[in-house]
């Protein structure tokens, strides 16, 4: 299972069961990222049209004194003391300057070209809980599905996020499975006792989790004691010099897929009661994430290691 800690989708005051407009996870396969262009065959320029070009540039060409001092710059000197006038060159026309932007340079295959993929997201229910009653309910039904499984999947995916900059962890959202997220509003809830045991007991999972954990202990004084970074495990399935590993580098290099992170939403008040349905979609769309992360790393063989000549 997988718990996160953000904000709730839903505007009644019980636990809510709501169905976000996102597109099915269930699938193995992900489409490829692909690249549309709108290129059109170049034509030739003919004598007429060279002609009609002539005659326009002729109509504009300034009378200025800088203009005829351009004309002179342009008169070369022969050794015999003579002038003539070096050929003009033709300048291309801006449809077609507009075809070779900075996008289409001919930089190495390397060059910091941004690909989209299709956006990541999820279509099961989203359950919202901001109440001591609804988040105790909650977690005491996510504590059966846990006792139900064996006790090698007793894991979870969390995410924590502050209500505003340096404040208190305000939300935290659990995906039990691929088609059910509970989002629960603990900054006016706390974290009761069967979210306790949860935290206590269970393995949690995420990117970066590390830092969400130290901050759940030092707002909430709860200590969550088995932590599974996926940045970690991203670079252990690798096998290239470790680096930091977020959500949306993972999803789009393992998943190929893109999750959103709109500013407005994820630098917004999550302290705010209730949570918009931006704000809880957003929360449970995360806590998906690292669940879905987590089970395609685990499938991934280790790397071998590297042995020096």
């Amino acid at each position: 299972m997988n718990p996160q800690l953000k904000d709730p989708y839903t505007t009644t005051t019980n636990s809510a069961l709501t169905k976000s407009d996102v597109v099915s996870s269930s699938s193995s396969t992900f489409p490829s990222p692909s690249i549309h262009d709108d290129w059109e065959d170049d034509q030739p320029l003919s004598d007429q049209d060279l002609q009609v070009i002539d005659a326009i540039e002729a109509t504009f060409q300034s009378t200025s004194s800088s203009a005829n001092k351009r004309h002179s710059s342009s008169l070369k000197t022969d050794d015999d003391g003579g002038h003539h006038r070096e050929p003009t060159r033709r300048k291309l026309p801006n449809s077609i300057l507009g075809l070779f932007s900075s996008t289409f340079t001919l930089s190495p295959c390397e060059a910091s070209v941004k690909m989209r993929f299709p956006a990541l997201k999820f279509t099961g229910q989203i359950f919202y809980s901001r109440t001591v009653w609804e988040v105790e309910k909650a977690a005491k039904e996510l504590l059966r599905e846990l006792e139900a499984k064996r006790d090698g999947m007793r894991q979870w995916r969390p995410t924590f996020r502050a209500g505003v900059p340096q404040g208190k962890a305000a939300v935290m959202q659990i995906c039990a499975d691929k088609c059910n997220c509970h989002v629960m509003h603990i900054f006016h809830s706390g974290i009761t006792r069967s979210l306790q045991l949860i935290l206590e007991d269970s393995t949690l999972v995420g990117a970066g989790i590390g830092g969400d954990c130290r901050k759940v202990f030092k707002d909430y004084n709860v200590s969550v004691k088995a932590v599974e970074d996926l940045s970690s495990l991203a670079n252990q399935k690798l096998g290239k010099p470790p680096k930091f590993w977020g959500l949306q580098s993972l999803s789009e290099t393992f998943l190929y897929k893109e999750l959103s992170k709109p500013n407005r939403i994820r630098l917004g008040n999550w302290e705010v009661d209730p949570l918009s349905n931006d704000q809880i979609k957003y929360a449970a769309t995360d806590a998906f994430a690292s669940l879905h992360l987590h089970q395609v790393l685990r499938s991934l063989p280790d790397s071998e290691p590297v042995t020096k000549n």
